[in-house]
């Protein structure tokens, strides 16, 4: 349908939209021309498989250049979320986490709340193929799941995005309307958090706790997940790094001892 009135004034702002490994040029062209059908502009890509910038994705996005020419590059999904802190992952099937399930319409309340309080929210959309990773998962608060006919719910690319902007557009100024009081200490953003995950990690693996390689990224993952789920703040964090360096700290001195 054609609609593309450039007299009028251009929506912007949302969530990002974080394509992670997207395949064809065409499908980062189509899954912009969605985000800014719905006022949607801040466009992150990880590891485009065809690189960027990209030709077929300029033609595909049928004029979205506004989405493409800002649209950012990253190295990794840790560093395409590292500012953010709320972060949620797309996906249809089930990945046997302790994650919530929201719908396109509940997570858009949500995520509008707290862009309204100031903290900076993303969701992750998968490679076409395969899907999000769990390890990618793991570092969202809340997965995003469109309810469809489940002998066939698979969505492409574009579509998904389509989805989660229409909702965003009709929200309107709708808000969720609930938020974590967190005292003086802002939420953690996505970074500190996963610096906080090395941390516990490497002293998990120091320690000896993690020495069953095949059980380890499961481990990681429900220790994260774990983590996600209490939504902490900068000054907990803080708090938990100190925690983790003391449980550590006899066991460095003990070897420092038996090394000397």
């Amino acid at each position: 349908m054609a609609g593309t009135d450039r007299r009028r004034a251009k929506l912007s702002g949302g969530p990002a939209i974080i394509l992670v490994e997207p395949q064809l040029g065409e499908n980062i062209g189509t899954a912009a021309r969605a985000m800014f059908n719905c006022g949607l502009t801040d466009l992150r890509l990880v590891k485009p498989r065809d690189g960027w910038p990209n030709k077929k994705a300029i033609a595909a996005a049928s004029g979205a250049d506004a989405v493409l020419e800002k649209a950012r590059l990253y190295d990794s999904v840790e560093e395409a979320i590292s500012a953010l802190r709320r972060v949620y992952a797309t996906t249809a099937r089930d990945r046997y986490m302790v994650k919530r399930i929201l719908t396109p319409r509940f997570a858009v309340g949500e995520i509008k709340t707290y862009l309204a309080a100031g903290e900076s929210s993303g969701v992750l959309f998968g490679p076409e193929r395969t899907g999000l990773l769990n390890e990618h998962i793991a570092l969202s608060e809340a997965v995003i799941s469109v309810p469809m006919n489940p002998a066939f719910s698979s969505l492409n690319l574009a579509q998904s995005v389509l989805i989660l902007g229409y909702e965003w557009f009709n929200a309107g100024n709708e808000a969720a309307g609930e938020l974590t009081a967190t005292g003086h200490s802002k939420p953690a953003t996505k970074q500190q958090l996963i610096r906080f995950f090395e941390h516990l990690e490497e002293e998990l693996d120091n320690s000896g706790f993690m020495r069953n390689a095949e059980k380890r990224p499961s481990m990681v993952r429900n220790l994260r997940n774990l983590f996600q789920r209490a939504q902490c703040t900068e000054q907990e964090l803080r708090t938990l790094h100190g925690v983790v360096t003391s449980f550590a700290g006899p066991r460095k001195r003990k070897k420092k001892a038996e090394d000397s």
